[in-house]
């Protein structure tokens, strides 16, 4: 065999509390669709959900989650948007359905707001910058400023760490340490 196998993730299963809740907060400030719903395994629910018309689910919620249960493993759910003005417009959409912010970080190759869903859930929503620096790194910033303003403290930033390099040049790195340079 000559090819090597490349996995991509395409979607991501989540046992919530309130079916319901869950449903509307991801279809009315996330955004995504409800591309199918059901019954399984007996009185458990399930959504499917997708923002990409050649995948039927990128996301889908099941019901069963008890009340008291707390996950101890880490747990996320990271959406990334094309913009900067997209992580503001999710940010004050969050903000408006009564969601805790819980951060607005600078990590040198991301720009990202972190917050917590209805079911306590922490969701990151980000959007690459042209650079990289080694992770983890997490600084906070202040998305009341212009986009240039916080992309020209971002780069400033970053050249700053011995490790920064453009994000393109990285992801040459990477493609040749995955064996698919071109």
């Amino acid at each position: 065999m000559t090819s090597k196998p490349r996995p991509q993730l395409t979607h991501v299963g989540v046992f919530v509390r309130d079916i319901e809740r869950m449903t509307a907060f991801y279809r009315d400030v996330m955004g995504l669709t409800v591309t199918d719903q059901g019954d399984v395994s007996g009185d458990r629910k399930i959504v499917f959900m997708s923002n990409d018309p050649d995948e039927h689910h990128q996301f889908v919620l099941v019901s069963g989650r008890a009340a008291g249960e707390v996950m101890l493993a880490a747990q996320q759910l990271s959406f990334l948007v094309d913009t900067l003005d997209d992580v503001r417009t999710l940010h004050d959409k969050v903000s408006a359905a009564g969601m805790e912010i819980t951060a607005q970080t600078c990590h040198g190759n991301a720009l990202s707001v972190y917050f917590k869903d209805p079911d306590g859930n922490r969701v990151e929503v980000y959007t690459h910058t042209p650079w990289h620096i080694t992770q983890p790194h997490a600084v906070p910033i202040d998305l009341s400023q212009t986009d240039a303003e916080i992309l020209a403290w971002t780069e400033a930033h970053c050249r700053e760490d011995a490790s920064f390099m453009s994000a393109e040049e990285r992801s040459k790195q990477m493609a040749k340490l995955m064996g698919s340079a071109s």
